[in-house]
């Protein structure tokens, strides 16, 4: 029987998988949330889940340490996608990809004069090919932690980050200024994976796109 491993994110790609996962027979033997394991059983015994950062998940799946798993499209942009195939968006923990800056700082006018834009973000991919399609110069700043306060401190003048309700940008003065794209999670998988073991993931698979159909 052929050992399945699928890689999941704590928080709130878990949750809105779970009714996904159940929908292909799956049921996680404990919650990541309570449980201190980073590798999980279920009730199948040729399935079992790896807990790991939202942002590794393309890594595990590439690599071939999981047979396929569930990542944001924010996280398959910056990874570059290699050697995993994107079989189903799961429309699920959708949010925004946006520019944002300090309330009063006037976004447009500074692209239409050619200013020079200092961007502190996660997505260093994803802002450089936006900034590039509009003609922007602009200089990166690669944060790990909250974006919101780098332009409150003078770091950089614009970020770009997720954004579901828009309340911590309010909470920080900061207001979104231009969308850049619609994000959800999909499901990736292993492109050796989906030939050796193609009878076990492809039921899998079908069941996913069935569940998010």
């Amino acid at each position: 029987m052929s050992q399945i491993t699928l890689a999941l994110s704590k928080g709130r790609i878990f949750e809105e998988t779970l009714p996904l996962l159940a929908a292909a027979g799956i049921v996680p033997s404990e919650s990541p949330e309570s449980s201190r394991k980073l590798i999980i059983g279920t009730n199948r015994p040729d399935v079992r889940l790896i807990i790991v950062r939202a942002s590794d998940v393309p890594t595990y799946v590439q690599h071939g340490a999981a047979d396929l798993g569930i990542a944001g499209k924010d996280v398959l942009i910056e990874h570059g996608g290699e050697g995993v195939y994107q079989p189903v968006d799961l429309d699920i923990a959708k949010c925004r990809m946006m520019v944002a800056t300090q309330v009063g700082f006037d976004y447009q006018a500074a692209v239409r004069r050619g200013a020079r834009l200092r961007v502190a973000t996660k997505y260093v991919n994803t802002a450089r090919l936006h900034f590039a399609e509009k003609g922007v110069h602009v200089d990166l700043i690669k944060l790990y932690g909250s974006m919101e306060l780098a332009p409150l401190v003078g770091l950089a003048d614009v970020i770009v980050d997720l954004v579901s309700t828009g309340g911590t940008l309010k909470a920080n003065n900061l207001e979104a200024v231009e969308d850049i794209m619609a994000i959800s999670s999909r499901l990736v998988v292993n492109q050796a994976a989906l030939k050796l073991k193609h009878d076990t993931l492809q039921p899998i698979i079908e069941a996913f796109r069935g569940a998010a159909a």
